[in-house]
Order: C-alpha cells, then structure tokens, then sequence
C-alpha cells in the first residue's frame, strides 16, 4: 500500500512572513499535498491568539479526515498547544510520552496507532509524532527515551512504524547518532525545511522502520508553503507492507 505521509510544524496558523493568523492557509497546503497521514506541531486549542479555535478539530472536519489525535503540550494562561495527528485511518491505543528535560520547556511524544485495510488484510501502523528541543544533549536525551518507551520498543522489528516531527536537528546528527542504531532508516535525509522562505536547515524529519519501502520525498515548495508557516511541509511517500 503506497501511502503519503507529511510531517508540518504549523506555526499555530501564523504565517513565517506576515506574522497574521490564517488557519486557511494551513489547510490549503494539507489539501493540496493530500496526506493520508499528517504529523504536526504547534497546534493551538483554546488559544487567544488563533481566535480561541480548536484548531485540529478545524482541520479534521474541513479537510474530511477521518480520525485525529491531539496532544496538549504547553499550557498557556488561556489554552495550550500542542502535537496533532490527522489520519484517513481510524486511530487506537494513544500514548502521550513525556519528553521533558528539566528545567527545559515541556516536550512529549504523541504515538497512536492507524488500523490500515487492504481488501481483506488488516495491520497496525505505528506512528510517533514529536518536537524536540533546542538543545543537542536534550534532543539526544529526548530520542533515547522515546525509543526505550513500551509503545516503541516493545513491537516487532518488523511491524511498520513512522517517527516523524519537528527534531530541531540543526546540526543533522540524530539520525547518525540514535535513529539508525535503533533500527530506523531516514525517508526524507537532509531536506531543508526553515526557515520557510529560504530553508537552510533541514529541521524537521520522517524516519521508518519494519515492513516500510520508502518511495521518494520532498519538502514542499509552492509559494503558500513559503508564506503559511515559518516551516516548510515535509511529504514522504511510503509503501506499507499490509497483506
């Protein structure tokens, strides 16, 4: 099964440029590159600044996306933001795994679960969303622990699972450093996402590991990709092995 997959920090709607919310924009960019499963961060709910909006509630319903899942990560005196999925796949077994470096800002893992159909087979897709911090010791720290949690290391090495997200990784390391020892292989290498008029850092990623075959990926490039957030989408095409 060939499947899209795109991993986006959304800037809570708030454009890299202009600075002026505009959730629209956001869903543009998601209808026109059509992912069947979208990885993203800095969703805002209940937050003065995006107008109070439920923002993955927003995107699910305008965009027809079947199921979603939403991970409340940093409070704020009015609402919070957080990691978000949205799934054309009904989604199980949400785990929220705690990220955080103390005293460093609050940081989780949303890992949930895609019930994929083909014809007469069924099989579990597993899929982490996260963000990680600024600094290189904490985003080591961070990817260390998500890979020992139950929810990542207790599967099968060859059930598929996708670990996609904001890895702040400036530098380029973790995948070098953590994903490939831990069995994952890198679908998007060193695509440059931010900033997002002119990217130079290739901040964001999508790593695979089991019965997955990566196909191509890109990072997009459409003039709304420029201007809807300080980040550019990521989009990796995968084939999952279901029967």
């Amino acid at each position: 099964m060939l499947l899209k997959f795109l991993t986006y920090n959304i800037h809570k709607g708030i454009g890299g440029v202009d600075r002026k919310y505009r959730l629209e924009r956001i869903m543009d960019v998601l209808r026109h590159h059509d992912p069947d499963i979208a990885l993203l961060q800095e969703v805002d709910d209940g937050v003065p600044r995006s107008r109070g909006d439920c923002q993955i509630d927003l995107l699910r319903e305008e965009l027809g996306y079947a199921d979603s899942a939403f991970q409340a990560n940093v409070r704020l005196r009015r609402g919070h933001y957080g990691n978000a999925i949205l799934s054309r796949f009904p989604l199980s077994h949400q785990t929220d795994i705690d990220l955080t470096i103390g005293p460093k800002k609050r940081r989780r893992a949303l890992v949930a679960h895609a019930r994929l159909a083909d014809q007469n087979h069924t099989r579990t897709l597993v899929v982490a969303n996260l963000h990680l911090g600024l600094a290189d010791f904490e985003r080591r720290m961070q990817l260390r622990r998500l890979l020992k949690h139950d929810a990542i290391a207790h599967h099968h090495s060859t059930t598929p699972m996708l670990v996609g997200g904001d890895f702040n990784d400036v530098w380029g390391r973790m995948g070098k450093r953590i994903m490939h020892p831990g069995g994952f292989h890198s679908a998007t290498g060193k695509v440059r996402t931010f900033p997002a008029r002119l990217p130079l850092r290739a901040l964001d990623a999508i790593y695979y590991r089991g019965d997955v075959e990566l196909d191509h990926a890109f990072a997009g490039h459409t003039q709304l990709c420029r201007e809807a957030s300080d980040h550019r989408p990521l989009v990796a095409h995968l084939h999952v092995q279901v029967s």
